[in-house]
């Protein structure tokens, strides 16, 4: 017999009848429709809040606070030597501007450090924030420049 979407069936056990609930003492889901005698449960429209334990304190109040976040904590965006050695031509200038425009880093909103992941095979002119002490060492080895930005200052 060929499959045709007038003989399409579920496959033998996979459904089950709906239950219908509140048809009778016969049923056996006839008169409290199996929510029991009285209560917040058995009423229309109840619906609890996730951790709520009834009135008990909840695990996520019995357990204690620790710690803090520092919001002044200072953010950086790293980059590896490797990915600016496979994006970049020999005597390529390096900036986050020009990172961000060919998808390397998000925006520059936080400041950019360059680490020494990886190997330098080109002269490369970069601009960075900051820059590990093995990444400044390869990239002068290789022939290129390390510049750091410094922030302005509004005056």
């Amino acid at each position: 017999m060929a499959l045709s979407l007038n003989n399409l069936h579920p496959a033998p056990g996979s459904t089950h009848k709906k239950k219908r609930v509140g048809r009778g003492p016969g049923s056996g889901l006839g008169k409290t429709s199996g929510r029991g005698h009285k209560g917040q449960k058995s009423r229309s429209g109840y619906s609890s809040r996730p951790g709520f334990e009834g009135g008990q304190m909840p695990l996520q109040r019995r357990l204690p606070k620790r710690g803090f976040t520092n919001i002044f904590k200072k953010q950086w965006i790293e980059i590896s030597l490797a990915k600016i050695d496979a994006n970049f031509n020999a005597g390529d200038t390096v900036t986050p501007e020009l990172l961000h425009e060919r998808g390397l880093i998000k925006k520059a909103k936080h400041d950019l450090v360059i680490l020494g992941n990886g190997e330098l095979t080109k002269k490369l002119e970069i601009s960075a924030h900051r820059f590990t002490k093995t990444a400044k060492d390869k990239i002068e080895k290789a022939g290129g420049s390390a510049s750091v930005i410094s922030k302005q200052t509004a005056e």
